[in-house]
């Protein structure tokens, strides 16, 4: 997909080729997802040129996610589109946590709920140290993570960079920290807050404004 759109097009308006690049239109977005997907164009992908896209020489948004996650008012995780990685300011993504919460389909599962409490219990996990506590592999701990994530009862909180070889290279492989939103944005999920229907209004509402081209359809797998 290409990222050279018409310049009405308000998704035309950011060109990520920094950290702070792609910082700033996270937060002018308020909520986007990091890869290609069904709407042209709605993605740090697709904003970004190809000469900073990540190819294992040239990290760019690959690395500069950390920058974007430890500026303290972005969450990150795979929440968009049935599990695929993404970006929320902390307003906006308290209006998605607060929509997912209330349907049934999103409730914790029983599988999970080891995952789940041990996070609470500690305030943040590391996946390596997840998958020593409930004793899992590791393709099987990140299909419990991405059910958790999805679900909006964990966001990455944090990521560290792994050096490896001889020289202590490092070549884009991380390890992210797990955490609960309300721990990490300091949500008072008891205070008087919108409606579940008036937050995904509000969703919409944002997405519209950057990406006026999405259809219902896509809206309702995005979000619901």
């Amino acid at each position: 997909m290409s990222i050279f759109l018409k310049q009405t097009d308000p998704l035309a308006a950011h060109r990520i080729d920094s950290p702070e690049a792609m910082y700033r239109a996270i937060r002018a977005c308020g909520i986007i997802p990091f890869f290609e997907n069904p709407v042209a164009g709605f993605s740090i992908e697709e904003m970004t040129p190809r000469e900073h896209w990540f190819d294992g020489e040239t990290l760019g948004p690959w690395d500069w996610k950390i920058f974007a996650v430890q500026c303290g008012d972005v969450a990150y995780g795979k929440f968009l589109w049935g599990g695929k990685a993404s970006f929320a300011t902390a307003e906006v993504y308290r209006n998605l946590l607060n929509w997912r919460r209330s349907l049934p389909k999103y409730a914790l599962r029983e599988s999970d709920r080891k995952a789940y409490e041990a996070i609470c219990s500690a305030g943040s996990l590391t996946s390596r140290e997840l998958r020593h506590i409930c004793g899992l592999k590791k393709s099987q701990m990140n299909a419990v993570m991405t059910r958790l994530q999805n679900q909006t009862l964990v966001v990455i909180g944090d990521f560290e960079r792994v050096y490896k070889g001889e020289f202590l290279e490092y070549s884009g492989w991380q390890l992210s920290s797990f955490c609960r939103p309300e721990d990490l944005f300091e949500y008072d999920l008891q205070a008087p807050f919108r409606t579940p229907q008036e937050s995904r209004d509000h969703l919409v509402s944002v997405i519209r404004t950057t990406a006026p081209h999405i259809t219902d359809a896509q809206l309702h797998k995005m979000l619901d």
